[in-house]
């Protein structure tokens, strides 16, 4: 089975797989555990035995949730989705474990110290919400980093070029949410990695000449709008609407 179904190129897989054709997906399942392991490991910052770490478990369910639920058309590798799907899902999986609350019986015995410094408790918990948030933050900036690479674009191009005022800015945000939701300009988007001027002038209240002086800034927020960057799209929420 193997050897016939490594000739398949990986999206199609994926597509089989999301019409309902199981061994595909099992097969995908297997073949992609070392890179899952990786992923999980790197969230944990441990070895992960796939045969005994829960996260591992974790980690699986969110790969086999990331080839129903992909789409090439939001620009990005399958595998570069599954990878962020599988490490959100997995800081999810220990932000609950840490935050459960522990059954308490009277005829359990516990560490007297740990239970005299709640304080010291609820602080080494946050600290550790704190440095998965950066990681993950980390992580997206990283992620986008490479798909800028894709348009010819570098975060300090986008820092030299981004509209300075408050106007400019909702309105070049604006002009990206167009893009995004538009379908045939955003297939053009993602095909050409250029801005339609011609048809975005049309759908929007801005100069030729502005768009283009803007031409970096949208195409950077059509990418942020084009992935599943959570902390990135926070920056956005309630901009361009």
């Amino acid at each position: 089975m193997s050897k016939s179904l490594k000739d398949i190129p990986l999206e199609e897989m994926i597509a089989s797989a999301q019409q309902g054709d199981e061994q595909i997906q099992n097969y995908l399942l297997k073949t992609y555990q070392p890179f899952i392991a990786k992923c999980v490991s790197e969230v944990c910052k441990r070895y992960i035995d796939p045969k005994k770490d829960d996260e591992f478990s974790i980690g699986l369910s969110a790969f086999n949730e990331a080839i129903l639920s992909y789409s090439p058309d939001k620009g990005s590798s399958f595998l570069s989705f599954a990878n962020l799907v599988v490490k959100r899902k997995v800081i999810d999986y220990i932000r609950y474990v840490q935050k459960r609350p522990l059954g308490i019986s009277l005829d359990e015995t516990y560490d007297a110290e740990l239970m005299e410094n709640p304080i010291e408790i609820v602080a080494v918990k946050r600290n550790f919400q704190m440095e998965q948030d950066a990681w993950r933050r980390k992580e997206e900036i990283m992620d986008f980093k490479e798909k800028l690479k894709e348009y010819k674009l570098t975060l300090l191009e986008l820092t030299e070029s981004s509209p300075k005022h408050k106007d400019a800015r909702d309105s070049a945000v604006r002009t990206a949410r167009i893009l995004f939701e538009d379908e045939k300009l955003h297939s053009y988007v993602l095909d050409k990695k250029k801005l339609p001027i011609k048809d975005l002038i049309k759908r929007v209240n801005v100069s030729k000449k502005t768009l283009e002086r803007n031409r970096k800034f949208i195409l950077a927020i059509f990418v942020v709008l084009s992935n599943d960057y959570v902390y990135l799209q926070d920056y956005l929420k309630g901009v361009g609407q």
